[in-house]
């Protein structure tokens, strides 16, 4: 691809997704719908998803972010569910939406409908996630859908190769596949075991954050390609090295967390914009090769195949539910009881994305001896279909059902009671610390300094607690947002005289630098962005 079209691909898909948050539809979604529309504007390139490019490359980065920002104690305490969501209804959806698509389709061979079935069985890993976070859905629903994104790929990908290797002709056998499933899952949690310990080492080793920050950026592409190299599975590498990580980033130096936080966040945004715009954009090159297949005929196909990976998705998900509560006495003692609404949510949001195509365009043209791949264009059209069915349909219904099903959300008045405790237990440990340390001689500081000790130690201890307090009359503030925002103008008027005495020539532009920065990270500590 010119530089071009992967500069005009980026800029337009930034443009779409920033515009999307002025809107109450989720970004994915004007994404995807921007890319169709793009895909017939005289002019615009064909994009054709390369699944060298996109698994390799794409895939690692996306996963990396996704766990990183995960809960591995979260995760642990839910490790059923998301087993049985991740690997367990991705092998049953391979063989129930194959086993469905070749009733439907004539002239399907059973084992390309098993390829079939294998390409479309995993949910998204950023779709439903990012409409779970945006919704407010409770933390146990919104950490199963984010286990069941990060691992269902590595199941996927397996069992597609598993029945790619029926369908050339390779001789597959079960227990073939078997073992090549044990090789996949074992091989990549063991390369990610391995290698999270000397990685987390040596990021607490190096000094500075530019470096941290270079290593960070290379951890999910040795992960990925360290477990793939034997065999195993690269995305079940990236997710154990980066669940790691996350749940030790307190002992990397601030620097580097805070570089860290910008850099991924910017680095997850251009590529999750862009992969979703790439599937609209896959429209003319899926058409174009039906070949064979009317569009009317195909159409058809697809509606079925999609109304299958919806039904087999909820034939899953409620069993799954509630038959081992029936059949354990220990998990209905240890596990908070649910009713129908939980299963409802995460059966409908069960949306397909990039993966799916990648793998998809991946199936050979021809077989082990030669002769085309039965229905490979048909195969593509239905993978194509199925994701932007999911997206659209699920996609825009996953909200009002939400709404509709009245879900308890997250509960901001609890989790800001539980911050200011934790908050007043570390600042009782930070008095005493300092309290500690002034008694020693060689800690002397001036009476101001110390009492500018205390009062940075009493705001971040009050803040908590002042969210929870009243608003002000006229601007509807808490006493907290009126503090960070006196605080902004009155740096933003230091930043001002500064700049101002730069252009005098009374100070130079390498010292605005160096007083900026300090007004800078000033600004960060009064002021505490919210997270979109």
């Amino acid at each position: 691809m010119d530089a071009l079209p992967l500069v005009a691909l980026v800029a337009g898909s930034a443009v779409v997704a920033g515009a999307a948050r002025r809107t109450p539809v989720p970004a994915p979604l004007l994404l995807v719908a921007a890319g169709l529309a793009a895909a017939y504007v005289p002019g615009v390139p064909d994009y054709t998803l390369d699944p060298h490019i996109v698994l390799p490359l794409l895939l690692p980065p996306l996963l990396y972010t996704a766990a990183v920002d995960s809960s591995y104690l979260d995760l642990r305490a839910n490790l059923r569910p998301v087993a049985l969501l991740s690997v367990g209804y991705v092998l049953f959806a391979t063989v129930a939406v194959g086993w469905l698509a070749y009733l439907l389709v004539p002239d399907l061979p059973l084992t390309a409908a098993l390829v079939l079935g294998a390409v479309i069985a995993p949910p998204d890993a950023v779709a439903a996630t990012a409409i779970a976070r945006r919704l407010g859905l409770p933390g146990r629903i919104t950490t199963i859908l984010q286990g069941e994104s990060l691992v269902n790929d590595a199941t996927a990908i397996t069992a597609y190769k598993v029945a790619l290797a029926a369908a050339v002709g390779e001789g597959a056998t079960w227990a073939g596949g078997i073992g090549e499933f044990a090789l996949a899952s074992l091989g990549g949690v063991g390369i990610g075991l391995v290698l999270m310990v000397p990685i987390h080492w040596l990021r607490t080793r190096l000094t500075e954050a530019l470096l941290q920050n270079t290593l960070s950026l290379l951890i999910p592409f040795v992960a990925y390609a360290a477990a793939e190299e034997v065999g195993a599975s690269g995305v079940l590498a990236v997710v154990v090295v980066a669940l790691h990580l996350g749940h030790r980033s307190w002992q990397v130096d601030f620097a580097t967390r805070l570089q860290e936080a910008a850099v991924w966040k910017m680095v997850a945004f251009v590529l999750e914009s862009s992969v979703f715009a790439l599937i609209g954009l896959q429209l003319p090159v899926v058409l174009r090769g039906l070949g064979e297949y009317r569009v009317g005929e195909a159409v058809l196909y697809a509606t079925g195949v999609f109304a299958a990976v919806v039904a087999m998705r909820f034939v899953w998900v409620f069993p799954a539910t509630f038959l081992p509560r029936v059949l354990s006495e220990r998990i209905r003692t240890r596990e908070a009881d649910t009713d129908w609404t939980a299963p409802v949510i995460v059966g409908w949001a069960g949306m397909r994305g990039v993966v799916s195509l990648a793998i998809a365009f991946s199936i050979p043209l021809t077989t082990h001896d030669g002769t085309p791949f039965p229905a490979r264009n048909l195969v593509l059209f239905l993978t194509f279909t199925t994701v932007i069915a999911t997206l659209v349909v699920q996609g825009l219904t996953l909200p009002p059902l939400i709404r509709a099903l009245k879900l308890p959300g997250r509960d901001a008045r609890a989790a800001t009671l539980a911050e200011a405790q934790a908050q007043s237990d570390a600042s009782l440990a930070a008095e005493r610390r300092l309290e500690e340390l002034l008694a020693d001689e060689a800690n002397a500081l001036p009476q101001p300094l110390v009492d500018r000790l205390r009062t940075v130690l009493e705001r971040r201890r009050n803040s908590p607690w002042e969210r929870l307090g009243g608003v002000n009359a006229v601007t509807g503030e808490s006493a907290d947002t009126t503090y960070r925002r006196l605080s902004r103008e009155m740096i933003g008027a230091e930043r001002e005289v500064f700049v101002q005495l730069r252009d005098a020539r009374r100070i130079d532009d390498e010292m605005l630098r160096t007083l900026l920065r300090r007004l800078d990270l000033e600004e960060a500590a009064a002021y505490r962005e919210s997270e979109s």
